[in-house]
Protein backbone atom coordinates (compact mmCIF):
# COMPACT_ATOMS: atom_id res chain seq x y z
CA UNK A 1 0.00 0.00 0.00
CA UNK A 2 1.10 3.48 -0.69
CA UNK A 3 2.38 5.78 2.26
CA UNK A 4 0.08 8.51 3.60
CA UNK A 5 1.81 11.26 1.66
CA UNK A 6 2.24 9.27 -1.90
CA UNK A 7 -1.63 8.22 -1.78
CA UNK A 8 -2.58 11.74 -1.00
CA UNK A 9 -0.40 12.94 -3.54
CA UNK A 10 -2.32 10.40 -6.27
CA UNK A 11 -5.53 11.51 -4.91
CA UNK A 12 -4.39 14.83 -5.63
CA UNK A 13 -3.22 14.34 -9.31
CA UNK A 14 -6.87 13.38 -10.38
CA UNK A 15 -8.73 16.27 -11.72
CA UNK A 16 -12.28 15.14 -9.66
CA UNK A 17 -14.06 18.74 -10.00
CA UNK A 18 -17.31 17.84 -8.99
CA UNK A 19 -19.21 15.47 -10.25
CA UNK A 20 -16.61 13.66 -11.69
CA UNK A 21 -14.45 10.95 -9.64
CA UNK A 22 -11.44 11.37 -12.03
CA UNK A 23 -10.58 7.50 -10.74
CA UNK A 24 -9.98 8.66 -7.07
CA UNK A 25 -12.31 6.02 -5.68
CA UNK A 26 -10.47 3.20 -7.64
CA UNK A 27 -7.23 4.13 -5.49
CA UNK A 28 -9.27 4.10 -2.33
CA UNK A 29 -11.26 0.66 -2.97
CA UNK A 30 -8.39 -1.38 -4.61
CA UNK A 31 -6.24 -1.13 -1.37
CA UNK A 32 -10.00 -1.84 1.02
CA UNK A 33 -10.69 -4.90 -0.62
CA UNK A 34 -7.05 -5.82 0.18
CA UNK A 35 -7.98 -5.55 4.13
CA UNK A 36 -11.45 -7.25 3.23
CA UNK A 37 -13.88 -4.76 2.92
CA UNK A 38 -17.25 -6.28 0.43
CA UNK A 39 -16.93 -3.33 -2.23
CA UNK A 40 -20.56 -2.01 -3.85
CA UNK A 41 -20.10 0.68 -6.49
CA UNK A 42 -23.45 2.78 -5.88
CA UNK A 43 -23.58 5.18 -9.44
CA UNK A 44 -26.58 7.86 -9.24
CA UNK A 45 -26.96 9.91 -12.72
CA UNK A 46 -23.66 11.58 -13.24
CA UNK A 47 -21.94 10.88 -9.28
CA UNK A 48 -19.79 7.98 -8.67
CA UNK A 49 -20.53 6.76 -5.02
CA UNK A 50 -19.40 3.56 -3.05
CA UNK A 51 -20.13 1.41 0.06
CA UNK A 52 -17.37 -0.37 1.39
CA UNK A 53 -18.09 -2.91 4.95
CA UNK A 54 -16.01 -5.31 6.85
CA UNK A 55 -17.69 -7.20 8.87
CA UNK A 56 -21.20 -7.87 9.48
CA UNK A 57 -22.15 -7.12 13.15
CA UNK A 58 -22.89 -4.09 15.15
CA UNK A 59 -21.73 -1.66 15.64
CA UNK A 60 -21.11 -0.36 12.36
CA UNK A 61 -18.58 2.14 12.55
CA UNK A 62 -18.22 4.28 9.27
CA UNK A 63 -15.67 6.74 7.84
CA UNK A 64 -17.65 9.32 5.10
CA UNK A 65 -16.69 11.58 3.17
CA UNK A 66 -16.11 13.08 -0.87
CA UNK A 67 -13.31 12.78 -3.38
CA UNK A 68 -14.91 15.73 -5.90
CA UNK A 69 -13.42 18.94 -5.53
CA UNK A 70 -14.38 22.73 -6.42
CA UNK A 71 -12.88 24.33 -9.50
CA UNK A 72 -8.86 25.11 -9.09
CA UNK A 73 -9.80 28.80 -10.52
CA UNK A 74 -7.56 30.89 -12.47
CA UNK A 75 -4.37 28.40 -13.59
CA UNK A 76 -2.02 31.11 -13.95
CA UNK A 77 -2.73 32.09 -10.07
CA UNK A 78 -1.57 28.84 -8.85
CA UNK A 79 2.29 28.90 -7.95
CA UNK A 80 2.02 25.45 -9.06
CA UNK A 81 -0.70 23.59 -11.14
CA UNK A 82 -3.18 22.57 -8.47
CA UNK A 83 -3.17 19.05 -9.42
CA UNK A 84 0.15 18.05 -9.47
CA UNK A 85 0.67 18.38 -5.74
CA UNK A 86 4.08 19.70 -4.54
CA UNK A 87 6.13 19.91 -1.17
CA UNK A 88 6.75 23.57 0.53
CA UNK A 89 8.18 23.96 4.11
CA UNK A 90 6.27 21.10 5.23
CA UNK A 91 3.17 21.45 2.94
CA UNK A 92 1.33 19.53 0.64
CA UNK A 93 0.07 21.61 -1.88
CA UNK A 94 -2.91 20.76 -4.47
CA UNK A 95 -6.21 21.11 -4.94
CA UNK A 96 -8.14 19.01 -2.25
CA UNK A 97 -5.21 18.04 0.16
CA UNK A 98 -7.24 20.07 2.78
CA UNK A 99 -10.78 19.15 1.55
CA UNK A 100 -10.77 15.98 1.93
CA UNK A 101 -8.42 13.72 0.13
CA UNK A 102 -5.59 14.17 2.73
CA UNK A 103 -7.96 13.05 4.85
CA UNK A 104 -9.45 10.13 3.15
CA UNK A 105 -5.92 8.91 2.74
CA UNK A 106 -5.10 9.47 6.46
CA UNK A 107 -8.62 7.10 6.91
CA UNK A 108 -7.38 4.40 4.79
CA UNK A 109 -3.77 4.14 7.14
CA UNK A 110 -5.60 3.79 9.93
CA UNK A 111 -7.52 1.43 8.56
CA UNK A 112 -4.74 -0.56 7.47
CA UNK A 113 -3.17 -0.42 11.08
CA UNK A 114 -5.96 -1.17 12.66
CA UNK A 115 -7.25 -4.35 10.90
CA UNK A 116 -2.90 -5.73 11.14
CA UNK A 117 -2.98 -5.43 14.70
CA UNK A 118 -6.63 -6.23 15.39
CA UNK A 119 -7.96 -8.25 12.14
CA UNK A 120 -10.92 -9.57 14.70
CA UNK A 121 -12.26 -6.27 16.13
CA UNK A 122 -15.88 -6.10 17.13
CA UNK A 123 -18.22 -4.55 15.15
CA UNK A 124 -17.87 -3.38 11.28
CA UNK A 125 -16.09 -0.52 9.47
CA UNK A 126 -17.54 0.35 6.64
CA UNK A 127 -16.65 3.64 4.20
CA UNK A 128 -19.08 5.81 2.37
CA UNK A 129 -17.60 7.61 -0.28
CA UNK A 130 -19.17 10.03 -2.71
CA UNK A 131 -18.11 12.34 -5.76
CA UNK A 132 -20.75 15.19 -5.13
CA UNK A 133 -20.68 16.91 -2.05
CA UNK A 134 -19.28 19.87 -3.54
CA UNK A 135 -22.10 20.01 -5.83
CA UNK A 136 -26.10 19.93 -5.78
CA UNK A 137 -25.37 16.91 -3.44
CA UNK A 138 -28.09 15.05 -4.74
CA UNK A 139 -27.24 11.84 -6.49
CA UNK A 140 -24.62 11.37 -3.52
CA UNK A 141 -24.36 10.43 0.41
CA UNK A 142 -28.38 11.24 0.75
CA UNK A 143 -28.86 8.13 -2.23
CA UNK A 144 -26.51 5.82 -0.36
CA UNK A 145 -28.18 6.75 2.88
CA UNK A 146 -31.37 5.87 0.73
CA UNK A 147 -30.67 2.24 -0.15
CA UNK A 148 -29.14 1.50 3.44
CA UNK A 149 -32.38 2.36 4.94
CA UNK A 150 -34.17 0.81 2.44
CA UNK A 151 -31.88 -2.35 3.54
CA UNK A 152 -31.81 -2.11 7.07
CA UNK A 153 -28.46 -1.34 7.32
CA UNK A 154 -28.07 0.94 10.52
CA UNK A 155 -25.35 3.14 10.76
CA UNK A 156 -24.44 3.45 15.01
CA UNK A 157 -21.45 5.84 14.81
CA UNK A 158 -19.84 8.26 11.85
CA UNK A 159 -16.62 10.11 11.05
CA UNK A 160 -16.75 12.64 8.29
CA UNK A 161 -13.25 13.97 7.43
CA UNK A 162 -14.13 17.44 6.68
CA UNK A 163 -11.62 20.40 7.32
CA UNK A 164 -12.97 21.62 10.72
CA UNK A 165 -9.68 22.92 12.44
CA UNK A 166 -9.18 26.80 12.56
CA UNK A 167 -5.67 27.85 13.30
CA UNK A 168 -4.11 24.42 14.69
CA UNK A 169 -4.85 20.78 14.45
CA UNK A 170 -7.67 19.34 17.43
CA UNK A 171 -8.88 22.85 18.10
CA UNK A 172 -12.50 21.96 16.57
CA UNK A 173 -14.79 19.33 16.17
CA UNK A 174 -18.10 19.54 14.43
CA UNK A 175 -21.15 17.74 15.71
CA UNK A 176 -23.87 19.93 13.75
CA UNK A 177 -24.54 22.38 11.14
CA UNK A 178 -27.47 25.02 10.69
CA UNK A 179 -29.46 25.28 7.83
CA UNK A 180 -28.66 26.59 4.00
CA UNK A 181 -31.99 28.41 2.38
CA UNK A 182 -31.45 30.09 -0.71
CA UNK A 183 -33.59 32.37 -2.67
CA UNK A 184 -33.59 33.91 -6.43
CA UNK A 185 -35.88 37.52 -5.94
CA UNK A 186 -36.41 39.38 -9.27
CA UNK A 187 -38.30 42.82 -8.29
CA UNK A 188 -39.54 44.49 -11.08
CA UNK A 189 -39.92 47.81 -12.47
CA UNK A 190 -40.17 50.23 -15.51
CA UNK A 191 -37.24 51.20 -17.38
CA UNK A 192 -36.65 54.77 -18.91
CA UNK A 193 -34.35 57.09 -19.40
CA UNK A 194 -33.05 58.31 -16.06
CA UNK A 195 -33.74 62.42 -16.47
CA UNK A 196 -37.33 61.79 -16.36
CA UNK A 197 -37.80 59.81 -13.33
CA UNK A 198 -41.85 60.43 -12.99
CA UNK A 199 -42.18 57.92 -16.25
CA UNK A 200 -40.00 55.33 -14.67
CA UNK A 201 -39.75 52.47 -11.35
CA UNK A 202 -36.69 52.00 -10.37
CA UNK A 203 -36.35 48.85 -8.95
CA UNK A 204 -33.18 49.59 -7.03
CA UNK A 205 -34.76 52.23 -5.08
CA UNK A 206 -38.28 50.35 -4.72
CA UNK A 207 -36.17 47.40 -2.79
CA UNK A 208 -34.15 49.61 -0.55
CA UNK A 209 -36.52 50.30 2.39
CA UNK A 210 -37.66 46.58 2.22
CA UNK A 211 -33.60 45.74 2.18
CA UNK A 212 -33.34 47.70 5.39
CA UNK A 213 -35.84 46.11 7.22
CA UNK A 214 -34.84 42.46 6.51
CA UNK A 215 -31.25 43.42 7.16
CA UNK A 216 -32.75 44.90 11.07
CA UNK A 217 -35.25 41.73 11.47
CA UNK A 218 -34.49 39.21 14.02
CA UNK A 219 -35.26 35.74 12.35
CA UNK A 220 -34.62 33.46 15.58
CA UNK A 221 -37.27 32.80 17.96
CA UNK A 222 -36.43 32.61 22.05
CA UNK A 223 -34.94 31.30 23.27
CA UNK A 224 -31.92 31.38 21.19
CA UNK A 225 -30.37 27.61 20.97
CA UNK A 226 -26.67 28.01 22.66
CA UNK A 227 -25.30 25.72 20.28
CA UNK A 228 -25.73 27.44 17.49
CA UNK A 229 -24.89 30.75 15.80
CA UNK A 230 -27.75 33.13 15.46
CA UNK A 231 -29.74 32.87 11.74
CA UNK A 232 -27.58 35.14 9.63
CA UNK A 233 -29.31 36.76 6.31
CA UNK A 234 -26.72 37.48 3.77
CA UNK A 235 -26.51 39.01 0.20
CA UNK A 236 -24.63 36.98 -2.30
CA UNK A 237 -25.19 39.22 -5.78
CA UNK A 238 -27.18 41.92 -6.75
CA UNK A 239 -27.32 43.16 -10.03
CA UNK A 240 -29.38 45.82 -12.24
CA UNK A 241 -28.90 48.33 -15.06
CA UNK A 242 -27.84 47.55 -18.97
CA UNK A 243 -24.63 49.47 -18.33
CA UNK A 244 -25.53 52.85 -19.42
CA UNK A 245 -25.59 55.62 -16.98
CA UNK A 246 -28.75 56.97 -18.01
CA UNK A 247 -31.12 54.17 -18.12
CA UNK A 248 -33.21 53.47 -15.30
CA UNK A 249 -33.20 49.45 -15.03
CA UNK A 250 -36.06 47.25 -15.82
CA UNK A 251 -35.56 44.82 -12.86
CA UNK A 252 -33.51 43.80 -10.21
CA UNK A 253 -32.11 40.51 -9.75
CA UNK A 254 -31.12 39.48 -6.21
CA UNK A 255 -29.58 36.33 -4.46
CA UNK A 256 -29.24 35.51 -0.69
CA UNK A 257 -29.05 32.82 1.50
CA UNK A 258 -30.08 32.30 5.31
CA UNK A 259 -27.91 30.00 7.44
CA UNK A 260 -30.27 28.87 10.19
CA UNK A 261 -30.67 27.23 13.14
CA UNK A 262 -33.12 24.87 14.69
CA UNK A 263 -35.27 27.55 16.92
CA UNK A 264 -36.55 28.21 13.45
CA UNK A 265 -37.79 26.67 9.80
CA UNK A 266 -36.93 26.91 6.67
CA UNK A 267 -41.11 27.40 5.89
CA UNK A 268 -41.27 30.58 8.87
CA UNK A 269 -38.06 32.14 7.33
CA UNK A 270 -40.03 32.26 3.88
CA UNK A 271 -43.18 33.44 5.21
CA UNK A 272 -41.26 36.13 7.17
CA UNK A 273 -39.46 37.37 3.96
CA UNK A 274 -42.36 37.02 1.88
CA UNK A 275 -44.57 39.24 4.59
CA UNK A 276 -41.72 42.05 4.29
CA UNK A 277 -41.83 42.56 0.19
CA UNK A 278 -45.67 42.51 -0.07
CA UNK A 279 -45.63 44.73 3.30
CA UNK A 280 -43.70 47.16 0.52
CA UNK A 281 -45.65 46.49 -2.25
CA UNK A 282 -42.84 45.20 -4.64
CA UNK A 283 -44.07 43.75 -7.47
CA UNK A 284 -41.34 40.37 -8.05
CA UNK A 285 -40.59 36.75 -8.54
CA UNK A 286 -39.01 34.58 -5.65
CA UNK A 287 -37.65 31.16 -6.58
CA UNK A 288 -36.25 28.61 -3.28
CA UNK A 289 -33.87 26.63 -3.28
CA UNK A 290 -33.26 24.75 0.36
CA UNK A 291 -29.98 23.10 0.55
CA UNK A 292 -30.31 21.13 4.03
CA UNK A 293 -31.78 21.32 7.37
CA UNK A 294 -30.26 22.00 10.57
CA UNK A 295 -29.06 19.08 12.83
CA UNK A 296 -26.89 18.46 16.05
CA UNK A 297 -25.85 15.29 16.71
CA UNK A 298 -26.59 13.34 19.83
CA UNK A 299 -23.49 13.56 22.76
CA UNK A 300 -22.44 9.90 23.14
CA UNK A 301 -19.42 7.50 22.84
CA UNK A 302 -18.90 8.94 19.54
CA UNK A 303 -18.30 12.20 20.70
CA UNK A 304 -16.73 11.52 24.26
CA UNK A 305 -13.65 8.88 21.84
CA UNK A 306 -13.20 11.50 19.67
CA UNK A 307 -12.60 14.22 22.36
CA UNK A 308 -10.18 11.62 24.04
CA UNK A 309 -7.99 10.37 20.67
CA UNK A 310 -7.81 14.41 19.75
CA UNK A 311 -6.73 15.66 23.11
CA UNK A 312 -4.17 12.10 23.13
CA UNK A 313 -2.68 13.10 19.81
CA UNK A 314 -2.52 16.67 19.37
CA UNK A 315 -2.27 17.74 23.46
CA UNK A 316 -5.64 20.38 22.38
CA UNK A 317 -9.13 19.42 24.03
CA UNK A 318 -11.15 20.87 20.75
CA UNK A 319 -13.77 23.11 20.77
CA UNK A 320 -17.18 21.67 19.92
CA UNK A 321 -19.15 23.48 17.30
CA UNK A 322 -21.77 24.12 14.78
CA UNK A 323 -20.03 26.82 12.19
CA UNK A 324 -19.39 26.86 8.98
CA UNK A 325 -21.36 25.38 6.01
CA UNK A 326 -23.30 22.71 5.55
CA UNK A 327 -22.29 18.96 4.98
CA UNK A 328 -22.71 15.60 3.85
CA UNK A 329 -23.15 14.88 7.79
CA UNK A 330 -26.76 16.12 7.40
CA UNK A 331 -27.99 13.15 5.47
CA UNK A 332 -26.38 10.55 7.70
CA UNK A 333 -27.38 12.27 11.18
CA UNK A 334 -31.04 12.61 10.13
CA UNK A 335 -31.17 8.89 10.56
CA UNK A 336 -30.00 9.19 14.37
CA UNK A 337 -26.64 8.04 13.70
CA UNK A 338 -24.28 9.61 15.99
CA UNK A 339 -21.66 12.33 14.13
CA UNK A 340 -18.86 13.72 14.28
CA UNK A 341 -16.89 15.73 11.84
CA UNK A 342 -12.79 16.06 12.24
CA UNK A 343 -10.10 16.79 9.51
CA UNK A 344 -7.31 18.94 8.99
CA UNK A 345 -7.11 23.25 9.04
CA UNK A 346 -9.29 24.87 6.80
CA UNK A 347 -7.89 28.22 6.51
CA UNK A 348 -6.95 27.51 2.76
CA UNK A 349 -9.99 25.49 1.35
CA UNK A 350 -11.35 26.59 -1.79
CA UNK A 351 -9.00 29.21 -2.57
CA UNK A 352 -5.74 29.61 -4.17
CA UNK A 353 -2.89 27.44 -3.28
CA UNK A 354 -4.88 25.38 -1.15
CA UNK A 355 -2.69 23.34 1.05
CA UNK A 356 -2.37 21.14 4.20
CA UNK A 357 0.50 20.30 6.70
CA UNK A 358 1.75 16.65 6.41
CA UNK A 359 2.61 16.88 10.15
CA UNK A 360 -1.33 17.11 10.49
CA UNK A 361 -2.00 14.49 8.48
CA UNK A 362 0.26 12.45 9.98
CA UNK A 363 -1.75 12.87 13.36
CA UNK A 364 -4.68 12.39 11.78
CA UNK A 365 -3.93 9.21 10.79
CA UNK A 366 -3.18 8.46 14.32
CA UNK A 367 -6.45 10.05 15.74
CA UNK A 368 -8.78 8.22 13.05
CA UNK A 369 -6.89 4.92 14.25
CA UNK A 370 -7.49 5.97 17.38
CA UNK A 371 -10.59 6.52 17.44
CA UNK A 372 -11.07 2.87 15.96
CA UNK A 373 -9.53 1.31 18.93
CA UNK A 374 -11.95 3.07 21.04
CA UNK A 375 -15.05 2.06 19.75
CA UNK A 376 -14.14 -1.32 18.30
CA UNK A 377 -11.84 -2.79 20.70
Amino acid sequence: MLSLIELTQQLIACPSVTPKDAGCQTLLTEPLQHLDFRIEHLPFVDVNNFWARRGTKAPLFVFAGHTDVVPPGPLEKWDTPPFESNIRNGLLYGRGSADMKGSLAAMLIACKKFISQHPNHLGSIAWLITSDEEGPSINGTAKVIETLKNRKEKIDYCLVGEPTCEEKLGDTLKIGRRGSLSGHLIIQGKQGHIAYPQLTKNPIHLFSSALVELLNTAWDDNPINPDFQTTSFQLSNINAGTGAENVIPDNLDVKFNFRYSPVTSAEKLQAMLIRCLDKHKLDYQLNWQHGGKPFLSTEGKLRMAAISSIKEITGHSPSISTTGGISDARFIAAGGTEVVEFGPCNRSIHQINECVSIADLEKLALIYESLLKKILL
